[in-house]
């Protein structure tokens, strides 16, 4: 009889998995009339206000800015067409989604094969304790952060002060960054950071023939700012949320983690536009092969995934306190969590154990900051 309870439970994950594949598979189609408008409302709309800023030059700066603080709204929703089009998404063609690839790459400052690739590994690894490092936000834990060397904690509060994580960040990695290769990247993916950078030097060319130098660095740079800080809050926003998933590896369920770990970020209207339906992450991490033009229909489709508990945008603004992992409590906590952990009494000795109270290391509570 043992035997025959165990066993229901052994194999619901997989009933569930079986379940929510069978869902997607739908959604998973690519549509060619549905990307080739994106790419006419998005890739066309950011050429087209290039032309106004070129035209409102004469007239006042006052009309010029405002248009390349749009161009950046923009730019966000290209980058998700071109975060598509490295998942194999966009279109069904592999040449279409390469070519597209380089060109909403150029645009957003971004190499196509070398962040497929980093990309890749985030979705691989996302909510894995043990596999951190790679396309995410810097997160220690809680008893890390304990144990970490004073260097080590201004380093991490550094990164982690708003500021710097969604102003100075940003255009650190669109400008800096991604121009070099990472040392563990394959000789197609150093390539395409190289060729990146001189499409870019040539693009830039081009355009300061056009609007002369100052000019041209001042809209790119506001675009570029507002595109970036833009997409480092949606990509933060994703997973640092106070209930997020976080396993080690040997307990680390990709159902699980993209379900639980990844929001359902629920925008208003007009910016669930500008970002290119990626607010439906939890159905994106679930299934990397739905285009962005599908994943509010694949949620809407069935309960399994309307139960994720939706994100609005009041509710985000807290996740700009969240800071480190807490494995006892499960859940992300505030620097403050640490004084509460400090000031807590020390746990009573169990019986028996008096003898070797001495020689006991301090416990997590007890650990300075």
């Amino acid at each position: 009889m043992a035997e025959d309870e165990k066993k229901p439970k052994e194999t619901a994950p997989r009933n569930e998995v079986a379940k929510w594949k069978a869902i997607v598979a739908e959604y998973q189609k690519p549509s060619f009339w549905r990307a080739s408008w994106q790419i006419v409302n998005t890739v066309g709309a950011y050429a087209a206000l290039w032309y106004l800023m070129y035209l409102s030059l004469s007239v006042s700066w006052w009309l010029t800015i405002p248009l390349a603080v749009l161009a950046g709204g923009l730019l966000i929703r290209t980058f998700i067409i071109f975060h598509d089009c490295g998942h194999g998404s966009f279109f069904k063609s592999r040449r279409a989604n390469a070519f597209w690839g380089f060109i909403t790459g150029l645009l957003t400052f971004t190499p196509f094969y070398h962040w497929r690739w980093e990309h890749s590994l985030h979705h691989a690894t996302a909510g894995d304790l043990d596999r951190r490092g790679v396309g995410d936000v810097w997160t220690l834990t809680v008893q890390e952060y304990l144990e970490a060397s004073r260097w080590k904690k201004f380093a991490y509060r550094l990164a982690r002060n708003p500021f710097v994580l969604f102003l100075l960040a940003p255009l650190y990695l669109f400008l800096i960054r991604q121009r070099l290769p990472s040392p563990n990247a394959s000789p197609r993916e150093r390539l395409s950071v190289w060729t990146m950078n001189l499409a870019i030097v040539a693009l830039a060319a081009v355009l300061i023939s056009i609007f002369g130098f100052w000019p041209w660095l001042i809209l790119q740079l506001t675009a570029i700012a507002v595109a970036g800080s833009g997409g480092v809050w949606l990509f933060y926003v994703q997973h640092q949320f106070e209930d997020a998933y976080w396993e080690r590896r040997e307990n680390w369920d990709y159902t699980e983690a993209a379900l639980k770990g990844s929001s359902f970020y629920k925008l208003p209207r007009v910016l669930q536009w500008f970002s290119g339906n990626i607010g439906f992450h939890h159905i994106h991490h679930l299934s990397p092969r739905i285009p962005n033009y599908n994943l509010e229909r694949c949620h809407r489709s069935h309960p399994i995934f309307q139960n994720v508990k939706p994100m609005t945008l009041r509710d985000s603004l807290k996740s700009i306190r969240f800071r480190l992992w807490d494995e006892d409590g499960r859940k992300l906590v505030g620097f403050g969590h640490l004084k509460k952990a400090k000031e807590r009494p020390p746990e009573a000795p169990q019986p028996g154990s008096e003898s070797n109270h001495s020689d006991r290391s301090p416990t997590r509570d007890n650990a300075s900051v």
